[in-house]
């Protein structure tokens, strides 16, 4: 018997089943799986959470959640073959299950975004817990004023969500750049590291700023939003990384007095530019 309940505030330890609707590879090593729980339950989520994904006899490994909780039918994930329990993972198919504990962790605090510009910053897999925002405010449109969405990748090979790239590029609804750091005989767009997007666009400094990607790119970024005016606490860093247990217990992911997944792993950068290791 299906239920219509949501599942959230229930036990966070219990890992829940559910059914593989989708599978597609976009890169060599991302497997992006769309999932519905198996009891029928709604995932309740808010963008930029995370779960805790799991296979029995491998382990579990956090990951952000890539679609918005807009789309109430299923939720997506993207899984890098990295360890041991993605690549057992990334083996599975349609129809196969897999396990989740969640959601966990703060997302972003839609409140202080909403009726401002907004940026998104993305680099690499980091578009993949960014999605579940950026598809959140495409969604609701009116809510927020000028969007604008940047997105960096290694070279064109490793772009991800390539439906969504090809909507983004021509839709009215986003400013959207992107960029490669080495292009192919194919590429015609931007080469070049991700902070060459911004002579591209003006950007207000009222703007409120969201930014996730491989820890080399924060300093970069960070100095760009500096030139423009952005306050600090305007800007909204995902630090998803180095988390294990997901509720703060294990201590895997602390930083000084900070636990990435139960803090975070959306924090605003004046929260955490003196923490060390932060970035």
């Amino acid at each position: 018997m299906h239920c219509n309940c949501s599942y959230s505030d229930k036990n966070i330890f219990l890992p829940k089943e559910t059914e593989i609707l989708k599978v597609e590879q976009p890169t060599e090593l991302e497997k992006h799986f769309t999932l519905k729980m198996k009891d029928g339950a709604t995932m309740a989520f808010a963008p930029g959470q995370i779960l805790e994904v799991s296979l029995f006899g491998y382990g579990e490994i956090p990951i952000g959640f890539a679609s918005s909780p807009t789309r109430k039918d299923s939720f997506d994930i993207v899984v890098r073959s990295v360890g041991r329990v993605s690549k057992a993972i990334n083996k599975l198919e349609k129809g196969q299950s897999v396990f989740v504990r969640g959601p966990l962790g703060s997302g972003f605090d839609l409140d202080k975004l909403r009726g401002h510009d907004v940026l998104i910053i993305a680099g690499g897999i980091g578009l993949c817990p960014t999605r579940s925002l950026i598809q959140y405010i495409m969604d609701r449109r009116s809510e927020f004023k000028k969007f604008t969405l940047f997105y960096g990748a290694k070279d064109p090979s490793q772009q991800l969500f390539l439906s969504d790239l090809a909507n983004w590029r021509k839709s009215n609804d986003v400013d959207y750049y992107e960029t490669v750091d080495k292009g192919d005989e194919k590429w015609t767009g931007n080469v070049g590291v991700i902070t060459t997007l911004f002579k591209k666009t003006q950007i207000s400094p009222d703007t409120r700023a969201v930014i996730c990607g491989p820890p080399v790119m924060f300093k970069f970024v960070i100095a760009e939003l500096d030139k423009v005016g952005i306050p600090r606490s305007n800007v909204y860093v995902d630090l998803e990384r180095r988390m294990k247990c997901g509720v703060g217990k294990c201590g895997h992911c602390q930083i000084n007095d900070k636990y990435v997944c139960v803090d975070g792993p959306v924090f605003s950068y004046a929260d955490i530019e003196h923490l060390e290791e932060a970035l």
